[in-house]
């Protein structure tokens, strides 16, 4: 008889991914809420400037931009997966249509309309307005403004696309000799210390390959346009297969465990030469230092590094969480449930904020703190009172299981297929 702290496929529950998961999506707000204090560059790269700009908060946003949106869509494809053999293929897609697809339709033209209202607003303040080279209304298609919900479109593009390469894929290995074969050299990529190298590498390319990229930019979001580039395509759908390859093998977990401490130093120091770099190739490339190299060698070990301080600090992220944060918390359960929810209305919340104090003389840090201390526990309150309990709630997270689950237990593999 197997025993009772064993969750059944129907009840597990990984709750330091559920946090991962979630941390990933608030810390979106944090990013978003500093980039009006990011000190200014060659352009403008945000609606409006802060009248006190702060070089920590430059830091702060170049650090989560390396790795938030990788962990996201590694954990993306690790719940794909297990959301696909616990539903079966019909029930999950009327599953991610119902959660993905109709808050982008629905949601979109909810937020975007403030979030322009905000911009004309900031327009009449100095360094305000629309972003420099941002596309005019109505966008000529296929441009599109998917702003911070791109997210969800990418989605929906990698449901589609796994779908297809798993009915493939099936079809052709009939027998799994060749699943079976991924399987095995997958394990090996993940028991050996240069996983994150490895698995960096397709991401390293594709940055190596883009002559106008600098560190700051990370990988190119596709936020403007209904076709998604092939920086996002290869940088998140990887990990998205990453992560889909994690739950056959979802022992695999335990190694990223035990190497937590390894690997959040070596993300650490991939992180801070990988700021060195982009900064040396922002004032190179704007005549601003004399390298002592070309442009195009410092590009390419910038890319090299980013690439993988991209994936050293996904997997330190999941690390530490496996480490610390494997039991059940009920706070963290509860903002795993609200994140999605303070994502999707964050935007036009927070650039309203950052307008309200962009012009007044407060230091940098009374300012920022106070558009969280406002943003956020409007926002959760926003969620318990008008979504938890409500049909929106249920369409968001899904059905809620009352009381503590057992954290799913790192043993074996998961269905074949």
């Amino acid at each position: 008889m197997p025993s009772t702290n064993i969750p059944t496929p129907a009840s597990e529950r990984l709750h330091a991914l559920d946090a991962v998961r979630a941390y990933a999506l608030l810390l979106g707000i944090v990013l978003h809420a500093a980039l009006s204090f990011v000190p200014p560059g060659p352009s403008r790269i945000w609606f409006v400037e802060d009248i006190h700009p702060s070089p920590l908060l430059g830091i702060t946003t170049f650090v989560i931009h390396v790795f938030r949106m990788t962990t996201f869509f590694l954990m993306a494809g690790l719940f794909a997966r297990m959301s696909l053999h616990r539903r079966g293929a019909a029930e999950f897609i009327k599953d991610r249509l119902l959660r993905i697809a109709l808050p982008l339709v629905v949601g979109w033209p909810l937020v975007f309309a403030p979030m322009v209202a905000v911009v004309i607003w900031a327009s009449r303040f100095p360094h305000g307005g629309p972003v420099p080279g941002a596309a005019g209304w109505p966008p000529a298609l296929p441009s599109f403004p998917l702003a911070h919900l791109w997210f969800l479109y990418v989605l929906i593009e990698l449901y589609a696309a796994a779908l297809l390469l798993r009915w493939v894929v099936t079809t052709i290995d009939a027998d799994g000799r060749w699943r079976a074969a991924a399987d095995r050299l997958f394990a090996l990529i993940m028991h050996s210390r240069l996983a994150p190298a490895i698995l960096a590498l397709p991401i390293m390319i594709a940055l190596s390959l883009d002559p106008r990229w600098i560190g700051f930019i990370g990988v190119r979001t596709p936020d403007t346009s209904l076709i998604t580039n092939g920086q996002a395509w290869i940088g998140f759908g990887s990990a998205f297969a990453v992560g889909w390859l994690l739950h056959r093998q979802i022992a695999l977990l335990q190694v990223l465990a035990r190497r937590w401490l390894l690997t959040t130093i070596a993300a650490l120091g991939l992180i801070g030469l990988s700021f060195a770099l982009a900064l040396a190739l922002l004032l190179a490339s704007g005549h601003l230092w004399a390298a002592p190299v070309d442009l195009a060698t410092l590009r390419l070990a910038g890319a090299i590094v980013y690439a993988l301080a991209i994936w050293t600090a996904s997997f330190a992220a999941i690390g530490l969480a496996l480490r610390f944060m494997a039991g059940f918390s009920r706070t963290r359960r509860y903002l795993a449930d609200a994140s999605y929810w303070l994502y999707l209305i964050h935007m036009p919340i927070v650039m309203a904020l950052q307008v309200a104090v962009s012009q007044l003389d407060w230091p940098w840090s009374v300012k920022y703190a106070l558009i969280l201390l406002v943003a956020v526990p409007t926002m959760l309150a926003s969620y318990h009172l008008l979504v938890r309990n409500t049909i929106v709630g249920r369409a968001l997270n899904g059905r809620r299981q009352a009381g503590k689950q057992a954290a799913m237990p790192l043993l074996g593999s998961s269905a074949p297929t």
